[in-house]
């Protein structure tokens, strides 16, 4: 994460879309910050994670001197096994993955549309590269969730109208979590569901402070913002992170 970057940490947009996770659900986690998903205290749910690799049934990255070096996830971190676990050939991972057997695949993305568009692939002037396992997912997984920062470093937003990099999947894309806010594709813009990080959405463009409880700020944020956060709001959060609302 960049160091202008306001917000959640990474770990933290990790815990929070693990939130949503339901009891009993297979999930896969992509390279980048969704590996940290499986960091998180789930407490009693039982959710099974899927590397597209072959792991099946994984849980937390390995602590430093216990790793398993044969042992990875999808990002080529070292991770430890839970009861009941499997290794798999990779060519039966994707059979889970195209048999519709995830309930939801966590991926990172450069770009996120309001349409439910995604990009994850190839970012603009690189050479070569390919979409790999990200198409399948994309496709047969009953729910995408996406992880990303807001802004790039350069303070563009990664929440937009239209994809300009070439697009993953189209129309896919259930929710997202940014370092300021878990938001849903609605068509015409973003909903934002939860802010995560209050403070950002005071020092938000257009009028008073939002209230003080959370069910009258979640309805202020939604009324207010909610469409902005999306193409014109993203840039204002980090211009005006460090001056007073």
């Amino acid at each position: 994460m960049s160091g202008t970057t306001k917000g959640l940490n990474r770990q933290q947009m990790a815990d929070r879309i693990a939130q949503e996770f339901q009891d009993g659900w297979i999930v896969n986690l992509g390279v980048g910050i969704p590996t940290m998903c499986s960091n998180t205290d789930i407490g009693d749910r039982d959710i099974t994670y899927h590397s597209e690799n072959g792991v099946i049934g994984y849980g937390p990255i390995a602590p430093a001197g216990e790793e398993d070096l044969n042992l990875v996830n999808a990002g080529g971190q070292n991770v430890t096994l839970k009861p009941g676990a499997a290794v798999v050939h990779h060519a039966d991972s994707f059979a889970i993955i195209r048999g519709g057997h995830i309930d939801v695949t966590v991926m990172g993305a450069y770009e996120v549309a309001c349409t439910g568009d995604f990009a994850n692939w190839k970012i603009a002037g690189q050479k070569g590269g390919g979409i790999g396992g990200a198409m399948d997912l994309a496709a047969c997984a009953q729910r995408v969730f996406i992880i990303l920062e807001q802004v790039t470093r350069s303070g563009a937003p990664r929440l937009v109208a239209q994809c300009a990099l070439p697009v993953t999947a189209r129309g896919v894309v259930k929710l997202v979590a940014t370092n300021y806010g878990l938001f849903e594709p609605t068509g015409d813009g973003f909903r934002l569901r939860l802010p995560l990080r209050p403070h950002a959405c005071r020092r938000l463009p257009g009028g008073p402070s939002p209230p003080t409880s959370s069910r009258d700020f979640r309805r202020w944020c939604n009324r207010r913002c909610a469409r902005r956060c999306s193409v014109s709001c993203a840039p204002a959060l980090r211009k005006r992170s460090t001056s007073r609302p």
